[in-house]
């Protein structure tokens, strides 16, 4: 079972997946955590480029940012995720659906499109994990590295990309996880889905 996680920054969610990932674990489920940034061959030139938009933004530019994430994933589609042990949960934080949040100019249909033609691995479960912009936003603040974003440098920014991917969420029935409360709560509330999206697989 393929899980991803995704969702705008400050949202809790790498600290949810820790969550679940123990909650999992406890059941005796056998989790596998795994991270799309460093497991990807090319970031560090995706990156580079990803700096080059923010500072001469173009559509023709961050088609190109889409198309080497997109290429990336289609490497780990077929060189990392084989190789995790049979019958686990793989967990992943962050997948194509955070294209949805990130992207400025390109419409995430055009995004995922990519994604598909490139025979990317289809999560059997996409949570999309979001708060309230400005609470969000606070718990980036509070972090003693940040929002640590390079795309994203202000509130009215935060705002547009929550707002575009519970757009997402909605458009392609994604799992929606609110994490405003207790990561707790939160944790039982994916944790649950989890488990009725193995047994239906089952």
């Amino acid at each position: 079972m393929f899980i991803s996680f995704d969702g705008p920054k400050g949202t809790g969610k790498t600290t949810l997946l820790e969550s679940v990932t123990q909650a999992l674990r406890a059941k005796r489920h056998k989790v596998i955590r795994l991270c799309e940034r460093n497991n990807d061959p090319s970031r560090a030139d995706t990156m580079a480029l990803v700096n080059t938009f923010v500072r001469n933004p173009s559509q023709a530019l961050e088609l190109e940012v889409c198309e080497r994430l997109a290429d990336s994933r289609a490497w780990i589609s077929r060189h990392v995720l084989p190789r995790q042990p049979a019958g686990s949960i793989i967990l992943i934080d962050r997948w194509y659906p955070s294209d949805a949040a990130f992207r400025r100019l390109v419409p995430f249909a055009e995004v995922l499109a990519l994604n598909i033609e490139r025979n990317v691995r289809v999560p059997d479960l996409h949570v999309g994990v979001v708060t309230e912009p400005d609470i969000s936003w606070a718990r980036a603040a509070a972090r003693s590295a940040g929002l640590r974003s390079t795309v994203m440098f202000n509130l009215q920014e935060q705002v547009a990309c929550t707002e575009a991917f519970e757009r997402a969420i909605t458009d392609n029935g994604w799992f929606l996880c609110r994490n405003e409360r207790t990561v707790e709560e939160a944790t039982v509330q994916v944790a649950d889905e989890i488990e009725r999206v193995l047994a239906l697989l089952r």
